[in-house]
C-alpha cells in the first residue's frame, strides 16, 4: 500500500488482431489501411439464413506458436488463448523478461517474470462474451450425449473470470485478478479499473485491456437479428464505413488488446520505455435502452467531460480522438453530436479516426486495441485513417481522417468506448516526455 494518486504510465502493448499479431504487424496495417474482412462460413449452418455473412476472423491462429502449451491449455477457449498470447507480447514489449517456470510446485504457472514480485502485478481484463464456442460445443454434447457428455473442464472454462484466472496462472501473477464485462466498453472499463488499482497503491503493475472471440454461430446470429451488422456481403472490404452516409452496421472481429499499466517510479526504476501517461477517465450510463444509444448523448458527453476534468486539461488541448466509431447508423450520429457538444467549434479541427474501419469490431477487446492506436500515433506521429468514408453525411461532418492516414504530432489523445445497455467510458492519455 502506498500514497494515493500515484502516476500511472503505459509501458507495454500486445495486440492480437485480425490485421496483425504483435506491435509492428498491427502498426503496419493501421498505417496502410490493410483489412481482413471476408465472407465466413459456420460448420453445418446454412449461411443464407444470416443477413450478415462477413466478419474479420484471425485466420490461422496457432496458440502454440507464441507460448508454451500446458496439459490444461488444450481446454482453453479462444478468448483465453488470445488473452494469454497478447499478455506475453505486452510483457515482452514492456521489457519484462518472461522466463520458463521450473518450479514443479507452481502447477498452473508456465512462466514467471524476472525481477517482478508476483504480488506486485495483477490482471484486469474486459471480456464481452466468454468462450461462446465452448458453450455451444458443450451444449451440443449435452443434447446428444446427456450429462455424461460434459467435460469436468467445461464449467471452469466458461466463467468470465476464467480468462483472467488463466492469464494469472500462466504468468504467475498474484495480485488482483478479475474480469470486467460491460459489452463493447469492457476493455476501457478494465483499463480504468487498473489505473485506479495502481493510483491507489494496490499494485505496481497491471495487465489490462480486453479479449473476445464472438465469431460463433449463436453469438453472430444474436447480433444479426438485432440488425447491428453490415449486410454488404458482396463487398466485405467496403462494408465497415464509420460516419459514412451509406453505413449499415459494424463488421465483427475478434482478438485481444493487452497493455501494461505501471506506476511511474516503478517504471523509471527498471528503465522502462514509456508510451504515455493515463491522465483521466469517465464512466457513465445512458439508462435509456437495451441496445440503442441515447440520442441526446448526455451521459456519453459527461463521460468525456469527466475525463477532461480529472486530467485538468481544456478541451482545446486534445489533438486526436479515437471514437467508438462502429459504422452503425445510430452510434456514429450520436457520437458526432456528443463531440460537437463537448468540444464546440474545436470539434471540427480535431482529427478523429475509427480503428474499427480497419480491424472490425473486436467487441470486449475493442478499447484495448484502440488505446494502442492512440499510443502508436503519439509515438510515431501518424494518425491512421477511417476507411470507406466516401459519402459525406450531413449529421457526421467532422474530420474523420478519410481513407488516407496523416502525419501529425499527437500529445493528448482521447479513446471512447460504449456498449449495449448504454454503458459509456472514456480514457485520456498523454504522450510521455
Amino acid at each position: 500500500m502506498g500514497n494515493y494518486r500515484k502516476r500511472v504510465v503505459i509501458t507495454g502493448i500486445g495486440p492480437v488482431t485480425p490485421v496483425g499479431i504483435g506491435k509492428e504487424a498491427y502498426w503496419e496495417s493501421l498505417m496502410t489501411g490493410k483489412t481482413a474482412f471476408r465472407r465466413i462460413e459456420f460448420p453445418n449452418r446454412d449461411m443464407s439464413q444470416y443477413r450478415c455473412q462477413i466478419a474479420a476472423p484471425i485466420d490461422g491462429f496457432e496458440f502454440g506458436r507464441y507460448v508454451e502449451k500446458t496439459k490444461y491449455s488444450r481446454h482453453f477457449g479462444r478468448t483465453s488463448q488470445f488473452a494469454i498470447v497478447a499478455t506475453k507480447l505486452a510483457l515482452e514489449d514492456a521489457g519484462i523478461e518472461v522466463q520458463k517456470e521450473e518450479d514443479d510446485h507452481k502447477k498452473g504457472a508456465e512462466y514467471r517474470l524476472k525481477g517482478i514480485d508476483p504480488f506486485e502485478i495483477g490482471v484486469i481484463l474486459g471480456i464481452g462474451v466468454e468462450s461462446m464456442e465452448l458453450m455451444e460445443y458443450y451444449h451440443e454434447r449435452f443434447l446428444t450425449k446427456g450429462p455424461r457428455g460434459i467435460s469436468p473442464f467445461a464449467l471452469p472454462n466458461i466463467y468470465l473470470s476464467s480468462v483472467t484466472s488463466q492469464v494469472a496462472q500462466y504468468f504467475n501473477l498474484r495480485g488482483t485478478a478479475y474480469a470486467v464485462s460491460t459489452a463493447c466498453a469492457s476493455a476501457t472499463h478494465a483499463m480504468i479499473n487498473s489505473f485506479l488499482q495502481i493510483q491507489g497503491g494496490m499494485e505496481s503493475l497491471m495487465v489490462t485491456g480486453g479479449a473476445d472471440a464472438c465469431i460463433t454461430p449463436y453469438t453472430f446470429e444474436g447480433f444479426d437479428v438485432l440488425r447491428a451488422m453490415s449486410t454488404r456481403n458482396d463487398d466485405p472490404q467496403r462494408a465497415c464505413r464509420p460516419f459514412d452516409r451509406e453505413r449499415d452496421g459494424f463488421v465483427m472481429g475478434e482478438g485481444a488488446g493487452v497493455l501494461i499499466f505501471e506506476e511511474l517510479e516503478h517504471a523509471r526504476a527498471r528503465g522502462a520505455y514509456i508510451y504515455g501517461e493515463v491522465m483521466g477517465f469517465g464512466m457513465t450510463a445512458d439508462a435509456f435502452h437495451p441496445t440503442e444509444p441515447d440520442p441526446d448523448a448526455e451521459a456519453l458527453a459527461k463521460a468525456v467531460r469527466d475525463a477532461l476534468q480529472i486530467a485538468e486539461v481544456r478541451p482545446e488541448e486534445v489533438d486526436y480522438i479515437n471514437p467508438h466509431g462502429t459504422s452503425t447508423p445510430l452510434n456514429d450520429k450520436v457520437e458526432t453530436k456528443m463531440l460537437k457538444e463537448v468540444f464546440g467549434e474545436r470539434a471540427y479541427r480535431i482529427p478523429i479516426s475509427s480503428t474499427k474501419s480497419i480491424t472490425g469490431h473486436l467487441m470486449g477487446a475493442a478499447g484495448g486495441v484502440e488505446a494502442m492506436a492512440v499510443l502508436l500515433a503519439m509515438e510515431r506521429g501518424f494518425i491512421h485513417p477511417t476507411l470507406n468514408y466516401e459519402c459525406p453525411d450531413p449529421e457526421c461532418d467532422l474530420d474523420y481522417v478519410p481513407n488516407k492516414g496523416r502525419e501529425k504530432e499527437v500529445k493528448l489523445g482521447l479513446s471512447i468506448s460504449a456498449g449495449f445497455g448504454g454503458v459509456n467510458s472514456a480514457i485520456l492519455i498523454k504522450k510521455f516526455e
